[in-house]
């Protein structure tokens, strides 16, 4: 019987839950657990680790799934490395649904680091008011720039202050709108933005904004993660499921 198991914790890993309960098929999602209050789906859901590679692939076999599908988040580079190592191990076929990186639109003032450790150096100089468009994990590496006032965006107000002696916080959760992310730059006079390449339409709204007000934007390229099969859209995913002669049969067609 087929049975899907979906790395989650993304728009597209929701949008592909429900598009699989719609059609009827098993599958559960799983959270890192790194957001207090996710947002309700409809299939079951599990939050924690796996345990490394070896661990998930235990789980896909002792819990009898068919399928795995990584929908997590571009730079969530370990899962996806314990996914890519523990689909042959379980014998369980894999597919990653992620997005399309961003690329530069004319008008764009964007510079490009490799990683995190990039972007902190990249920030030294005198101070400006820089928007963090990182999330909350990654903010404390940004204490090595105390000189910036940072404004940081985060789904759940944190259990302890950021460790900026300078900074904003902005408690909200996308997706984002332009004339929304307009506002905020224009409000805490940004004159910087440090993001991840995250792709997709859900994050996009502070580069249109800052494009529209010429502020310039350092983006962190993706992690490099070794070669897997993907796709972009949740409908694909069943297109593969179907290549693998699962649904059909699932429904005694």
């Amino acid at each position: 019987m087929l049975k899907v198991l979906i790395l989650g914790g993304t728009t597209e890993a929701s949008a592909l839950a429900t598009l699989l309960a719609k059609h009827g098929i098993p599958a559960i999602l799983s959270y890192a657990g790194r957001t207090r209050n996710p947002q309700g789906q409809p299939v079951p859901v599990r939050v924690g680790g796996f345990g490394g590679a070896t661990g998930l692939a235990q789980v896909l076999r002792d819990q009898g799934f068919t399928h795995l599908v990584d929908a997590t988040h571009p730079f969530a580079a370990q899962i996806s490395a314990n996914a890519i190592a523990a689909s042959p191990e379980a014998g369980v076929p894999l597919l990653a649904l992620t997005r399309p990186a961003w690329q530069a639109q004319p008008g764009d003032r964007w510079s490009h680091v490799n990683d995190l450790v990039g972007a902190v150096d990249a920030l030294a100089g005198p101070p400006r008011r820089v928007f963090l468009a990182l999330g909350r994990m990654h903010v404390g590496a940004f204490a090595l720039q105390p000189q910036h006032h940072y404004v940081l965006r985060f789904v759940d107000r944190p259990e302890t202050p950021p460790s900026l002696p300078h900074h904003a916080l902005i408690v909200d959760r996308g997706p984002f709108s332009v004339a929304g992310d307009r506002a905020l730059l224009q409000e805490h006079g940004v004159d910087w933005v440090v993001c991840k390449n995250a792709g997709g339409g859900g994050a996009e709204a502070k580069l249109i904004a800052a494009r529209e007000l010429g502020v310039p934007v350092l983006m962190i390229a993706r992690p490099p993660i070794a070669p897997r099969n993907e796709v972009h859209d949740p409908a694909a995913v069943l297109d593969w499921l179907n290549h693998h002669g699962t649904i059909a049969s699932d429904r005694g067609v």
